[in-house]
């Protein structure tokens, strides 16, 4: 399964040869040197006879752990990881629905949200040893803005940035926005030692709990971190000190692993084996609504459905509620491109299937079942049962409308290059948010770009590009505007342009060993286990 955002996203990086320094004295272990994942009589993973606070964490995604290490430009499944590594001045928090203290203790703002003054925490290190104060994190921030890259457009708003002291940085904005909100991003937001960055924009100097012990890229376990011990927050002994992350891609094989304590998180299982986890002894399991919807995207560019008839029939084509039961509780069915929750949701745009309709827009276009067949070619994540379902669903009604779909399972990395190249008709992805606000599926998704990133349905209109645009300046200045906004972008976008079919919104089903204590989700940061937050039971 992946939840692509990107999934996700980012070419592959470059083989990274990490350096003792660049990993805060780590060493890259050369092949076979990888921990071993905790065995399930609950002995240290990877020890002998060593101290249980040294037992590994072991996290088994499905997918790439890492395809970009700059934490400027950073916009992918390495989130996970690199969210245990570097911290923001803010983290959001989803039962409050605002943002917290991390590196910065407090903040305000100016009558006109123009102005904000962020008090940084004394005495942080950074993973190099040198301190973290105004001047760093100002050199970081306009690093990131300047690479351009990933995220950074959520300092957009940023005219410029003092170090007024050793801890206080004051931002001058050239228009409103919750700055706030942005600096909790889960991408670009991330502070970081702007001197230790190397030749290739590398560094993993941050001042997270967590530094690399090792990368080995195509590895089984392809990551491994190490505890920061110089870690501002200190260290008890009930936490975890070593995490591994054992790539997995088929479900099941997870879920093996998991039962035998190999693995201590998976972070989706199918319903079935979900069912059976809530029963499984030595298991526990957490369900949480999140901000992750699939998007099904349509080539508005070029071949057949360039024609807006096809889009609306291939929209009308998908069985919304039969999927929704399939998942049995792993989805949500959805109302619009804005999960609930976040500014700009609008009840009332769940889709319905028409057959009827869609083989009469389908007619026009001069394909149906007497008429010339179509052929489509889609893309979706390899290993995503979520997905293969929709596209099995989908294939299966799109044969009596004498459709074909060419349906092709891909790694992200494959899937995402051939969508920037227009290589297909239609695109299945997810996305969520990259700070708690809309602005980003309409910014990333849907707003034009001459070379495709993430607007995989290569929608180009200078009416909603301008729209969108205004949205950050709405949201924080005019709440209701902006909700109308959202509302008009939504019915342009999904009904007017057919651009793209939201089917569901997920709903996290995660297992995790019973011994794993203190877990919590935050959809804000999707599928990121704070690995420091967890305590291992005795």
């Amino acid at each position: 399964m992946h939840w692509h955002k990107r999934l996700l996203v980012a070419g592959v990086a470059g083989l990274l040869a990490l350096s003792a320094s660049a990993c805060g004295g780590g060493q890259v272990r050369g092949a076979g040197g990888t921990p071993k994942p905790q065995a399930s009589s609950g002995s240290p993973a990877g020890q002998t006879g060593g101290p249980a606070n040294d037992a590994t964490f072991v996290y088994a995604p499905n997918h790439d752990v890492v395809t970009d290490w700059d934490p400027a430009t950073s916009y992918s499944n390495e989130i996970i990881a690199l969210s245990n590594i570097y911290e923001g001045l803010t983290r959001y928090n989803s039962q409050t629905k605002q943002a917290e203290p991390r590196l910065a203790t407090e903040w305000t703002s100016s009558a006109d949200g123009k102005e904000w003054t962020f008090k940084l925490r004394q005495g942080v290190k950074f993973h190099t040893g040198d301190p973290m104060d105004a001047e760093a994190v100002k050199k970081c921030i306009e690093r990131t803005i300047e690479k351009k890259g990933g995220a950074a457009y959520i300092w957009d708003p940023v005219d410029k940035i003092e170090a007024v002291d050793a801890s206080t940085v004051k931002f001058t904005l050239k228009y409103a926005a919750p700055l706030d909100l942005s600096a909790s991003s889960g991408y670009a937001a991330w502070i970081y030692d702007a001197d230790a960055v190397d030749a290739d924009g590398k560094t993993t100097a941050g001042t997270g709990p967590y530094t690399i012990d090792s990368w080995q890229k195509g590895k089984e376990t392809e990551l491994t971190l190490k505890a920061f011990h110089d870690y501002w927050g200190g260290w008890k002994p009930e936490q975890y000190k070593k995490v591994a992350f054992r790539v997995t891609p088929e479900i099941t094989t997870a879920w093996q692993l998991v039962q035998k304590g190999e693995v201590n998180f998976v972070e989706r299982l199918n319903p079935q084996l979900f069912a059976q986890a809530g029963s499984t002894q030595g298991v526990q399991t957490a369900q949480s609504p999140s901000f992750q919807n699939l998007l099904v995207l349509f080539n508005t560019a070029e071949g057949a459905t360039k024609d807006v008839r096809v889009r609306q029939a291939l929209q009308l084509a998908i069985d919304y509620d039969g999927l929704v039961a399939a998942l049995e509780g792993a989805g949500q069915k959805a109302s619009g491109l804005v999960p609930d929750g976040l500014l700009g949701h609008t009840p009332g745009m769940a889709p319905k299937q028409d057959l009827p309709k869609a083989q009469a827009l389908l007619a026009e276009a001069g394909y149906g079942p007497d008429l010339e067949e179509l052929k489509l070619s889609l893309t979706y994540g390899i290993g995503d049962e979520d997905q293969k379902l929709l596209v099995t669903l989908l294939s299966s009604t799109l044969k009596q409308l004498n459709v074909t779909l060419q349906a092709k399972p891909m790694n992200w990395g494959a899937q995402w290059d051939l969508g920037k190249k227009k290589g297909q008709d239609v695109f299945v992805m997810y996305w969520y948010p990259d700070y708690p606000d809309a602005y980003s599926w309409f910014r990333n998704v849907f707003r034009s770009n001459d070379k495709p990133q993430f607007n995989l349905s290569y929608l180009k209109d200078p009416a909603i590009d301008a729209a969108i645009d205004k949205l950050p300046e709405l949201t924080a200045t005019d709440k209701s505007a902006a909700e109308q906004e959202y509302l008009k972008l939504q019915q342009q976008i999904i009904q007017q342009q057919a651009a793209v079919a939201v089917p569901y919104v997920q709903t996290y089903q995660r297992a995790l060993t019973a011994d794993v204590q203190g877990y919590q989700d935050n959809p804000a940061y999707p599928n990121v286990v704070f690995f420091y937050d967890l305590k291992r039971a005795s």
